[in-house]
């Protein structure tokens, strides 16, 4: 039996980045969140070979300072949490503050950030493991995150990746789903420079600022009325839209709203059902049955809703730092959580059309 010894930084990094960054979907997701965190209003996403080859986010956000741009590709640094209270009420995307350096374990990574009160930006890179210095470059405000080269390093990792049309696919429904999110930001998705996606800004109705809608439960949805039903016809398409009804309901301190199907219109798959909670993208298996149990008596059961739907709450009343991947959730009253929407729901659902 070998003694035991601590693993090298590079192979723990390269751990991290099998349970973190399975695919290029998975590392746009980090980025794109990150890009959401720093303030952006407008985000621009360039991939080339589904991303393996190339995954590029540039943003508008506030920018990362120099000095911290080689703590930004280590593991666990982080501006987003300094306590296990923050931790406990976390209302950032991305917070975990090791997707960039796993991302920097097997991959190429270019990061370019210039700060609004800087002359310029500046630069560093990063791959197996080293860090070069940070030179001045040239960047508007904000922030590049360029990727090359995915699993370069580790070709076994690399064989199980799918095909370019696959990776593509995997990497479009991420920004899908980021897109539904935030209809106040901009969204451009380009493969080989050929635009797929470009989503316009939509203007909010209410005054909260823009960090409100994923970071409180105070009038999300009032503030959306009018953005956030064209942003999801805009993906989803028209033909959801006209045959969706609107949902919106409070009721002690828990929000839901955004829009659901009539049976008329159903799907074969579950393919165009988004939950989010307090903006984040997640599925969950008590909301889940709640949904299913909402059209349970209207709806035949081969046949699935369509829906893109927004629960407002709390942040210390659900835990998001379940997953690797962030994408399940533990509430601490589940069962309030599977009533709320279902009644919600239900209620929708049954009440007599236009």
């Amino acid at each position: 039996m070998p003694s035991i010894q601590l693993l090298p930084d590079l192979l723990i990094n390269q751990i991290a980045a099998g349970e973190v960054i399975e695919r290029p979907a998975a590392a746009l997701k980090e980025m794109l969140e990150n890009s959401l965190d720093s303030g952006a209003t407008e985000i621009i996403v360039q991939l080339e070979g589904g991303g393996v080859k190339l995954l590029r986010v540039r943003d508008n956000g506030s920018g990362i300072a120099p000095e911290e741009l080689p703590l930004a590709l280590m593991r666990h640094a982080t501006s987003k949490i300094a306590s296990l209270a923050d931790l406990q009420r976390v209302a950032s995307m991305g917070f975990r503050g090791e997707a960039l350096a796993s991302m920097a374990a097997v991959a190429q990574v270019t990061l370019t950030s210039r700060k609004t009160e800087n002359p310029h930006a500046w630069q560093i890179q990063s791959g197996d493991g080293t860090q070069s210095e940070v030179i001045p470059a040239a960047h508007a405000q904000g922030t590049s995150v360029e990727i090359r080269e995915l699993y370069f390093n580790t070709p076994a990792r690399r064989k199980f990746l799918k095909s370019e049309a696959t990776e593509l696919a995997y990497c479009e429904e991420t920004f899908k789903r980021i897109a539904l999110s935030r209809p106040e930001v901009a969204f451009s998705l380009q493969h080989h420079n050929r635009i797929i996606w470009q989503l316009p800004t939509l203007p909010r109705s209410g005054d909260a600022p823009l960090a409100s809608i994923s970071q409180t439960s105070e009038a999300s949805w009032e503030n959306n009325a009018d953005a956030l039903p064209k942003r999801i016809e805009a993906i989803l398409s028209k033909e959801f839209a006209q045959s969706a009804v609107l949902v919106s309901r409070k009721a002690a301190g828990l929000q839901l709203y955004g829009m659901a199907s009539l049976p008329a219109y159903s799907k074969a798959s579950r393919d165009a059902q988004y939950f989010f909670v307090n903006g984040r993208f997640i599925r969950d298996k008590i909301v889940a049955h709640a949904i299913r149990q909402a059209y349970q008596d209207i709806l035949h059961h081969q046949r699935h809703p369509a829906f893109v739907l927004f629960l407002d709450m709390p942040p210390e009343l659900v835990d998001v730092n379940v997953h690797p991947a962030k994408s399940e959730v533990r509430f601490r009253e589940s069962q309030a959580i599977h009533q709320f929407v279902f009644h919600t729901l239900q209620q929708v659902l049954s009440a007599p059309t236009q």
